[in-house]
């Protein structure tokens, strides 16, 4: 070190380590400053709520409500991470039915065949997260927690555990008392092509790109063979694989889903739906361009120029995705909500009230 300037001299080694920890630093401070962004624009994004539903609804009534529910959803995953889509997944096929009133959860009768025994929810996953939560808040707040409010809530939870942002959920939601499995036709197939999506979007009140948004839950979570095998083999009269999937992609699937005798698919294989299928990122999007979308539903997205526009800002912003997805999932949680005396409180979520 030289004292023979006005100038202090360092060793290189200092300076190199002055320099990292300032560069260190200024992305910490850019971090920050980017994540409280985003935590006010998800809570300014829950200020448009449907009348009858409130953020922090059950802060005087059940105060440890939201605590509970995260809980379980936090042990689930920890179990299996795969739980965290299956959840997800739960909170779309229950409120493109009646709307988000956990008609969903209803177990059939030998009178009735409700909506999990529809063929869209013959793989769903979670409901005992759903059914424990239920438990521990009967045990402390009796008939005050709606069920459909409780996977409201743990699939925001299921999308934080994953990766994806926390957004505030509006709460309220009363229970329905009708659940048919012949209405699960109102859940998208993976088989739609981007019209007939925009279509069944549009019936619950969302837009082109609430669906473009929405679709990106597909980065994470598995999908049964039979749900895509059309694409590998039998895809029209000219055709037997989908020109649209890439050949190298279509290959990889064939050898995990095999084709058996007389065309019979083993019902029990099952994908990951792309490269993370257990965190929330937005790389669903750029698989899209490389013609790499698992169902038909997917690739889609690319059919027109406007939704094709979306899915390359996600596939190039996963922040964008994330703020966007964050968004729809609080719409779509208020499709026909039921509120007070249109609904009730189950007991048990799997049957009515007496």
């Amino acid at each position: 070190m030289s004292f023979l300037s006005n100038k202090l001299i360092l060793p290189p080694i200092i300076m190199n380590f002055l320099h990292q920890n300032i560069r260190t630093q200024r992305a910490n401070i850019l971090m920050t400053m980017k994540l409280a962004l985003v935590t006010i624009v998800v809570c300014f994004l829950s200020s448009h709520i449907v009348a009858g539903l409130q953020v922090g609804f059950y802060r005087d009534k059940c105060p440890f409500a939201e605590a509970i529910i995260k809980d379980e959803v936090k042990k689930s995953f920890l179990e299996d991470k795969g739980i965290a889509a299956g959840i997800i997944r739960l909170q779309f096929h229950d409120c493109f039915v009646r709307g988000c009133d956990g008609s969903l959860l209803i177990d059939s009768t030998p009178e009735n065949q409700a909506e999990k025994d529809g063929s869209p929810n013959k793989s769903i996953r979670g409901l005992e997260v759903i059914d424990n939560a239920k438990a521990r808040l009967e045990a402390v707040c009796m008939g005050v927690v709606s069920c459909a409010d409780i996977l409201a809530y743990a699939a925001r939870d299921s999308n934080v555990l994953s990766g994806g942002l926390y957004w505030d959920v509006p709460a309220g939601r009363r229970d329905g008392r009708i659940s048919r499995a012949a209405e699960t036709e109102d859940i998208p197939k993976p088989s739609f092509n981007l019209d007939q999506l925009i279509e069944f979007f549009a019936k619950k009140g969302l837009t082109q790109g609430d669906m473009v948004a929405l679709s990106g839950s597909h980065t994470i979570g598995r999908s049964h063979c039979f749900s895509f095998t059309v694409r590998l083999y039998n895809y029209n009269t000219k055709t037997m694989q989908d020109p649209n999937l890439d050949p190298h992609y279509a290959q990889l699937l064939k050898i995990e889903c095999p084709r058996f005798l007389q065309g019979i698919l083993n019902q029990t294989l099952v994908v990951a739906m792309n490269q993370s299928p257990f965190f929330m990122d937005s790389s669903y999007y750029g698989n899209l361009f490389k013609h790499a979308g698992l169902f038909n539903s997917d690739q889609s997205l690319l059919d027109s120029q406007t939704t094709a526009e979306q899915a390359t800002v996600y596939a190039t912003n996963d922040l964008a995705w994330k703020v966007d997805f964050a968004r729809a999932m609080i719409k779509l949680s208020q499709v026909q909500v039921l509120t007070e005396n249109q609904g009730e409180i189950r007991a048990n979520c799997r049957v009515i009230n007496p």
